[in-house]
């Protein structure tokens, strides 16, 4: 593409846009001028754009690095319907289409390339790279580089040798999730200790974030569903295969559109259930985290954990998967005492060092203390990223629906109590018995009948009594041992509280209440009556469109652009061109379809 275009003229004719967000411009202006920057973006932030725009404008090609081989094809799907001259090269082209590829490299025909870290570092590629010119290097979901992140990949850390190889060609590193340490290591790993870091605000205001305790967990996720998201595309990810297995088909039974997604499928089954997760509407995908990364579906209504993430950096990424257009979303996670025992034995038995252990554990701290907190979720999410500065968010359940709390001080004691006369090596559940004044088998064996705490906690029922327990463990009050199945013990912080030294409040587990408001998208909201016909012909076209490209239907036009036009009515190519997400390539290609449509609902 020619260099004589401004940045400006790139956004509005390539991409339909017609001005930058903050800070894209400045982003561009570094890799232009040929420094190097690190972009730390929210998920849906505009930061393909940031390495698109200057790789279009510099002369050679743009090499993108992306974990991410499944959606390589949709990605540049998408770019090819804009008229961007893109390809991408990894494992699951045959050897006579990577011949293409390369051969299209050497004539200078490809503005960008995506490209598999682990193809990137291999000695072919890079003397390939070093026969032609390179415009940039894009190291996408830089996370990957970090071994303390959530998402570490080996490949990645052999990309510290881009500077030394390609050392006068810029190199932008982008993620949506990265705490500071991370960004430090990042810096460190892909040799961006000089670069200008741009760090975009972590605030996603059109996502409402609730979480609440496992009563029932799929009974709560049915009522979820059909309150609010009956027809409305989403993820719903769980810990185990056999539990996304299970789940996935259990939606299915009640009515719903379903599909499961992990990595014991074949290659083959998971590529054609992202494919209809993309492609359809109203597609839930019941998976493990292996799922998500990079998904550029910008209308997936809702994110559902039904097991308990292992750290805030996973929780922010994978809730950032809704709402990418910027319509109302919901992130929404139940959770219980049990997640927390099962994740901390997994950390314990893990093969990491114990620097790799404290840091785990304290991230998974810290993802329980946002699940326990009873003020503003969005402020302590945003807190722990380093973002201050924000009052309560009014849209999330803490803001929405204030938790209300109690004196738990001498119900803790008890509990603490009960833990250290049994030995502290028994579960919950048989604490839980012991306080009850339980009389079963084991509890006469071990002679727990004869201690000071049994039948001392029959003022709280079963429920009461785990809540009491889960709180301390999210806390930290008491530790979990993998080596007795789940015992719990005591710390050094349980201490205080034991001797009445410290008091503490604990939340009050309520109810999901029987009946709750549908929330809708402002798109659903926004189609008025007379404008229903419209809007699915608008949506009916898009479909014949996305069906005979074999491509998404959002790559054809995003539903905002969508209800623009419905909003806008424009009735010629001049107009059209006002609408965001219409760009020459677009215009050209189905214009005339669009402006069809239009003129037939108004009459002409």
């Amino acid at each position: 593409m020619t260099a004589t275009l401004t940045p400006e003229q790139a956004l509005k004719d390539v991409f339909g846009y017609d001005y930058f967000r903050e800070p894209q411009r400045e982003i561009i202006t570094e890799l232009l001028e040929g420094r190097n920057c690190l972009v730390l973006m929210p998920t849906g932030g505009g930061k393909s754009l940031c390495y698109q725009i200057p790789g279009l404008l510099l002369p050679g090609v743009a090499i993108i690095v992306s974990p991410l081989i499944a959606l390589m094809q949709d990605q540049v799907d998408a770019l090819r319907e804009l008229g961007v001259r893109a390809s991408f090269l990894n494992s699951s082209l045959t050897p006579e289409e990577q011949r293409e590829v390369v051969a299209s490299l050497r004539d200078n025909s490809l503005d960008l390339l995506y490209v598999a870290p682990e193809r990137l570092n291999q000695e072919s590629t890079l003397q390939l790279l070093k026969s032609i010119p390179v415009a940039l290097f894009a190291i996408d979901e830089a996370h990957c580089v970090s071994q303390w992140g959530h998402d570490f990949r080996a490949d990645y850390l052999q990309l510290s040798l881009l500077q030394e190889v390609f050392p006068d060609v810029p190199r932008i590193a982008l993620t949506a999730t990265a705490d500071a340490n991370t960004r430090e290591e990042i810096a460190l790993r892909l040799g961006l200790q000089d670069a200008r870091h741009f760090v975009s605000g972590f605030d996603r205001p059109n996502i409402q974030y609730r979480i609440t305790q496992k009563q029932n967990p799929r009974q709560q996720l049915l009522r979820f569903l059909r309150r609010e998201h009956e027809s409305d595309a989403g993820i719903v990810y769980c810990l185990s295969r056999r539990k996304v297995d299970d789940t996935a088909a259990w939606l299915v039974q009640q009515g719903f559109d379903a599909l499961p997604y992990h990595a014991g499928l074949s290659a083959a089954t998971r590529q054609e259930n992202q494919q209809r997760f993309l492609r359809e509407d109203g597609v839930i995908v019941v998976a493990t985290i292996a799922f998500g990364m990079g998904i550029d579906k910008p209308d997936v209504r809702f994110i559902v954990h039904l097991d308990l993430p292992k750290s805030l950096e996973a929780y922010y990424q994978e809730t950032g998967r809704a709402g990418r257009d910027g319509e109302p979303a919901t992130a929404w996670m139940v959770y219980g005492l049990q997640d927390v025992i099962m994740l901390r034995q997994m950390m314990d038995a893990s093969q990491g060092n114990e620097k790799f252990k404290r840091i785990e554990r304290a991230k998974l701290d810290a993802m329980l203390g946002l699940c326990e907190i009873t003020s503003c979720r969005r402020h302590a999410l945003l807190h722990y990223f380093g973002e201050d500065g924000h009052d309560a968010c009014g849209n999330c359940d803490a803001c929405l629906a204030p938790v209300p709390t109690w004196d738990g001080t001498e119900a803790s004691r008890k509990a603490l109590s009960c833990v250290y006369r049994t030995g502290q090596r028994f579960g919950v559940n048989y604490l839980i018995d012991v306080l009850l004044g339980a009389d079963s088998d084991k509890i006469i064996q071990n002679d727990h009948h004869l201690i000071s705490t049994y039948g001392i906690g029959k003022e709280l029922n079963g429920n009461a009594w785990r809540s009491v327990f889960r709180q301390l463990v999210a806390r930290g009050y008491l530790s979990v041992d993998h080596a007795t199945y789940g015992g719990l013990h005591l710390n050094e912080k349980s201490r205080a509280l034991l001797k009445g030294e410290e008091s503490i409040a604990l939340r009050i587990d309520v109810q999901e209440p029987s009946s709750k408001p549908q929330r809708k998208s402002r798109s659903k909201q926004a189609v008025a009556d007379a404008d229903k016909d419209l809007w699915e012909a608008l949506r009916q076209c898009r479909k014949q469109f996305s069906d005979e490209n074999d491509v998404a239907p959002y790559v054809i036009f995003h539903d905002a652009s969508l209800m623009e036009m419905v909003h806008y009515r424009p009735l010629n190519e001049a107009q059209l061109l006002t609408i965001n997400g219409v760009g020459q390539s677009k215009l050209e290609k189905y214009g005339a379809a669009f402006l069809q449509v239009i003129r037939e609902h108004e009459g002409g």
